[in-house]
């Protein structure tokens, strides 16, 4: 552990640091590539100078389809015990940094409501500039942001270490946890100390996935059951997609209505291939109305669920290629082109240029990206006359 001169000292470098590293761009490996990247974005975000707390939602918008909220009852006494324990402030974030949950020592509670660092609360770096939970979801690794590395100056006398939460059986990231304190308790453990809290929200999301289905449907199509894959045909995938999107149910003509369309396929044939696929899914096919019983996620869901909080970032690391590109399903061919339609409507508005290069690495053809890029580039950037003539102009 760092005395509190060694503390001091690293402080200053730190000032010193941000007052020169746009001119001295040498100095640049002495702080680390993700945090000068994160205050450049910050700087560009143009957040406002007076802001000294994160601006309050109305509520939190996206909880990654209510897995994470389960897992965190069933676990938030373990968790309240870490941070009364430790002297700290311990915060679970959505995919947006938005805070879900707070626990906070004694020492902390005041200093923390002072910044909003509770419950509804949207730290994003767009909203307040470098901090662990935004640039823990942006690297997906885990990090630590010491005081004045933080860019809103009432947090400077914070440390925070933050690490992703990760999905056991989809891999996904399901949001972020955070461990803060003052400054001068800044201890080289603290990740360690975060990354454990990540595994207790792990350990009770593995035990309420008793029935867990996760489907797979961007690029390659995949169904994982508990975790393991099952071997599925292209159309019982379909049926599955759509039954996940109207967890509701359907009923048998509905859904031949829904799969087929006016194609000629018999009602005995969707019946077999029903009949199929409650064996193997062991019984967690409902009948009457036909409907999932399993607890169920899907990549595609997610870029829904993102969409319709705004997140936009998260959305495009989902969206990792054309939905069902083969399908000839009516209702997913629909599916699919509104919800690429809202894709390219959310990248027109978007504004971060690292997001739109980062989904152009993945998505080639994505022209309304490309378009966007011109725009928001300016004409002497490097990439400006590479992305004209890639659109042909």
């Amino acid at each position: 552990m760092l005395s509190k001169r060694d503390l001091r000292k690293h402080k200053g470098l730190i000032d010193q640091l941000r007052q020169n590293i746009m001119s001295s761009p040498q100095h640049a490996q002495r702080i680390g590539q993700s945090i000068l990247s994160s205050w450049q974005r910050s700087l560009l975000a143009c957040i406002p100078k007076e802001r000294t707390a994160a601006p309050l939602a109305e509520k939190v918008k996206f909880n990654g389809n209510t897995t994470l909220s389960s897992a965190l009852h069933a676990c938030e006494r373990e968790l309240k015990h870490v941070a009364e324990q430790s002297s700290m402030v311990l915060a679970i974030g959505d995919i947006g940094s938005t805070i879900m949950w707070t626990a906070a020592s004694h020492k902390m509670l005041d200093i923390a409501e002072k910044v909003h660092f509770v419950s509804g609360a949207k730290w994003s770096e767009d909203a307040v500039g470098t901090n662990a939970l935004a640039l823990s979801l942006k690297t997906q690794e885990s990090c630590c942001v010491f005081s004045n590395e933080h860019y809103m100056e009432s947090v400077h006398d914070w440390v925070c270490y933050a690490t992703p939460i990760i999905d056991p059986f989809s891999k996904q990231v399901l949001g972020v946890v955070d461990l803060s304190t003052t400054w001068e308790s800044h201890n080289s453990l603290g990740v360690l100390a975060v990354e454990r809290c990540a595994s207790i929200i792990q350990s009770a999301l593995l035990e309420q996935h008793q029935q867990h289905l996760y489907l797979q449907g961007f690029s390659v199509f995949q169904v994982r059951l508990n975790g393991k894959i099952l071997v599925l045909t292209p159309r019982q995938f379909e049926i599955l997609a759509i039954l996940a999107l109207c967890p509701q149910g359907m009923n048998l003509d509905n859904l031949h209505q829904a799969l087929y369309g006016e194609r000629k396929v018999s009602l005995g044939t969707l019946k077999a291939e029903m009949s199929q696929l409650r064996d193997l899914l062991g019984g967690l096919l409902g009948s009457r109305p036909y409907r999932l019983l399993a607890q169920v996620d899907a990549d595609f869901l997610q870029v829904e669920q993102a969409l319709d909080a705004g997140y936009l970032d998260a959305a495009l690391k989902c969206y990792t290629g054309t939905f069902l590109a083969k399908t000839e399903s009516p209702f997913l061919c629909a599916w699919r082109d509104c919800l690429e339609s809202r894709l390219s409507d959310a990248i027109f508005k978007a504004k971060d240029t690292d997001i739109l290069f980062r989904h152009l690495s993945h998505t080639p053809d994505a022209i309304d990206a490309v378009e966007c890029l011109i725009d928001l580039l300016p004409s002497a950037h490097p990439a400006h006359q590479v992305l004209a003539k890639y659109k042909g102009i």
